[in-house]
């Protein structure tokens, strides 16, 4: 056990959370946890299976007088989100996660923590190892690769699961209890380009949108922030011609795009036009978005000028469609006051040798919303003349606030702290959303 669990209560939790630190476990990388986790349930004669995916599922049997209750599963992903300092020498293939006490805070020496979802693992075994511990059957679910694509949820498969009941534990707020989640959807537009020879008679410069706060896409928008895309769009679709020979904005489909960049060419004459337009459009964002993005700024700077750049009408097509897309919240729900029901994300914008390039994702709790914003969305390149795809569906839980589980949990947490919980929803993806869609009647 590392020293800076020692100590802490319950210790067999704490010890198991030490062990799996000495474990690397990057997504898709599981192979040493799964051994420890079946050894686990070896040494104490535990059922346990290894599905076609790699997920485990270890399953104890009733403590004595229960075994007429209902087999209840309790799950969680054995990956965790591995990511290091800058100059840490850290190797996240065979490295443990050095674990450091800070007051009360457990963290980690210049790495992530594998908290997500290390904590609900070492629960988990704390529960099956405990004899003492009086409950019906139960079966621990551990997925693989949630992080990068709720892969093990989405080959989850039914034979292996008895339960018809499941407490997720992947949650980082006390005191809440989530009983629903957005499902999601992505659109991957592209518009193709023609390069043309840019004209003596112009200028090259590099409009960049930054400062912004940025934030999770959907934990995060209803916070109303501002896109560094949908920003760049609003000063090019209303200026003068130009043609654009590069543009960058976004990183991850999750992720509210906090910087944009954009080299484009505009006829001489038309740089005082610009420049008034670009002071314009600063001071009306540093109005509407003075709470969300104090930082947000607008900068232009005069840059070498290119021997070709994509033709005027693509160019002013593709930002038009850009600035005309939907973007942030859509609807909230009428089921639970202050969630977000469906939202949409204009996550990540190329340009490329061939082609502008957007990806965006798109979230509902109800399915047919879900897919409508992103018809919506697409409708929107599709008249400029893109292509457009869809990708990566995965099914919404659509909260049900009478369920029987949920009034149980709610009960037996006010009756451990002497707090009622919070029952609420969340604008994410959870696996609990895909494993609910896969094992019939749960």
């Amino acid at each position: 056990m590392q020293k800076a669990v020692q100590g802490l209560k319950p210790e067999n939790l704490w010890r198991y959370f030490s062990d799996l630190s000495d474990i690397p476990r990057e997504s898709g990388n599981e192979e040493g946890v799964r051994r420890f986790l079946l050894a686990f349930a070896k040494e104490h004669n535990l059922e346990a299976l290894v599905d076609t995916i790699g997920n485990v599922i270890i399953r104890k049997q009733a403590y004595k007088g229960y075994e007429n209750r209902p087999w209840v599963a309790l799950q969680g992903h054995m990956d965790m989100v591995c990511v290091k300092e800058e100059g840490s020498n850290h190797d996240f293939t065979k490295d443990p996660i050095k674990l450091v006490r800070d007051g009360d805070f457990l963290k980690a020496d210049g790495t992530t923590l594998g908290g997500d979802n290390g904590i609900a693992i070492a629960l988990v075994m704390d529960i099956l190892s405990d004899p003492s511990c009086k409950h019906g059957p139960i079966e621990a679910i551990f997925t693989v690769s949630e992080e990068t694509g709720l892969t093990g949820a989405f080959n989850i498969e039914q034979k292996h699961v008895n339960s018809r009941l499941m407490i997720n534990l992947d949650s980082e707020d006390e005191g809440v209890l989530y009983i629903g989640c957005a499902g999601g959807i992505e659109v991957r537009s592209s518009m193709p380009v023609t390069w043309t020879k840019v004209e003596s008679a112009s200028k090259a410069f590099i409009l960049t949108a930054n400062g912004m706060l940025g934030g999770h896409s959907g934990a995060e928008i209803h916070k109303q922030r501002a896109n560094a895309i949908k920003v760049a769009a609003r000063v090019l679709h209303q200026g003068p011609d130009f043609q654009v020979c590069k543009a960058e904005g976004g990183t991850k489909r999750n992720v509210i795009p906090s910087v944009c960049t954009v080299t484009f060419v505009i006829n001489t004459k038309d740089e005082p036009l610009l420049r008034s337009l670009v002071e314009k459009v600063q001071a009306e964002l540093a109005g509407e978005y003075e709470i969300s993005d104090p930082g947000l700024a607008l900068s232009l700077v005069e840059t070498d000028l290119p021997l070709q750049a994509v033709d005027k009408q693509v160019s002013r097509r593709f930002f038009t469609a850009v600035y005309a897309a939907p973007h942030g919240v859509d609807a909230m729900s009428m089921s639970i006051p202050g969630i977000v029901e469906t939202s949409t994300n204009l996550a990540i914008m190329r340009l490329e040798e061939e082609c502008f390039k957007v990806i965006s994702s798109h979230r509902s709790s109800v399915l047919s919303a879900r897919d409508d914003i992103a018809h919506r969305f697409a409708s929107v390149f599709k008249l400029s003349g893109a292509q457009v795809g869809f990708e990566g569906a995965y099914p919404s839980w659509k909260p049900n606030p009478h369920s029987a589980l949920t009034g149980f949990c709610a009960k037996a947490y006010e009756e451990y702290t002497g707090r009622k919980p919070e029952i609420t929803a969340i604008h994410a993806g959870l696996e609990c959303g895909i494993i609910n869609s896969k094992i019939e009647g749960m």
